[in-house]
């Protein structure tokens, strides 16, 4: 199958990488980061995640960060909502895409979010009902696709079961989580081939940890089975909570270098974007994860 001539990049920095940094920043810094990235070209953005900020601090204030944040009708704003509390939460913030989190792996599932995969999948169905009642798109997420901390390797069968439920429930989209970065291409190819025989490419997106140096080359072996939804997180933001030290999800800023030099559109400017990547790492005093944003920074 020949590269897609088009990607769509989901920014998922403000969310998925800033939960897992241990810094706490205010709303008018993620605010900014948020805009910042809207104005290097990124049209879809977590931005934020309705969940109890006894559990996730980092994400309090949710709330106050779409409030704030500028309309603008070509970027779409999401949040994670895990349950129905958070879902409410999220539309009385005016909240237009919302995202739900199953795991491809038991042990997983339980050690996560205490429960099996099946009672989690049953929690969510009322979540997606009442977000699509409302008219707001839902997006299912599943970590673990390619292996688990607790578990070992993940069937792909196995994965596919839960993208089907949660097709079925009502998500236009499948995002695949490789959460401990242990994926390779030929892992990324067994995965991808028995989803793509019964369910629609368009509707799959990867989502690939960078935990040991395989994330870019993943990347490029599902373009060339024709995904063409990639998420990222600039600045490499969030590291990986399982594996000491490691990297956690790709940085937006190589996904970008490898998409130009594959003349693959996605309407990202990469020096604005690099520019949001250094700011963000100022602010968290950290070094920035991203390997194109500190050759740019010279």
């Amino acid at each position: 199958m020949s590269l897609p001539k088009q990607v769509k990049i989901v920014e998922v920095g403000p969310r998925d990488g800033l939960q897992n940094e241990p810094s706490e920043l205010t709303v008018a810094t993620r605010v900014a980061l948020i805009e910042a990235l809207a104005d290097a070209g990124l049209r879809t953005i977590e931005a934020g995640s309705f969940v109890s900020p006894k559990w996730v601090p980092q994400m309090a204030g949710s709330a106050e960060v779409f409030a704030a944040l500028k309309p603008r009708a070509e970027v779409t704003y999401t949040a994670l909502t895990p349950n129905l509390q958070g879902l409410e939460a999220a539309l009385a913030a005016g909240v237009k895409e919302v995202a739900v989190f199953g795991a491809a792996s038991e042990a997983f599932s339980q050690k996560n979010i205490n429960c099996t995969i099946a009672e989690s999948l049953a929690r969510f169905e009322p979540v997606a009902r009442a977000a699509l009642d409302a008219g707001v798109a839902v997006r299912g997420y599943i970590s673990c696709v390619v292996g688990c901390p607790y578990q070992g390797a993940i069937e792909p069968a196995a994965v596919a079961s839960v993208a089907q439920q949660l097709l079925d429930m009502g998500c236009y989209e499948i995002s695949l989580g490789d959460t401990v970065g242990v994926a390779t291409p030929n892992r990324v190819t067994a995965l991808l081939e028995p989803l793509q025989a019964t369910i629609s490419t368009r509707q799959l997106a990867v989502h690939f940890h960078d935990t040991y140096g395989q994330a870019l080359a993943n990347i490029y072996r599902a373009l060339e089975m024709g995904v063409a939804t990639v998420d990222s997180s600039v600045a490499g933001l969030g590291g990986c909570p399982y594996a000491a030290g490691a990297s956690g999800n790709v940085a937006t800023e190589e996904v970008v270098y490898l998409l130009n030099g594959l003349g693959i559109e996605h309407g990202v400017d990469l020096n604005a974007l690099a520019r949001a990547g250094a700011a963000i790492s100022a602010q968290l005093n950290r070094p920035n994860g991203s390997k194109v944003g500190r050759a740019l920074a010279g």
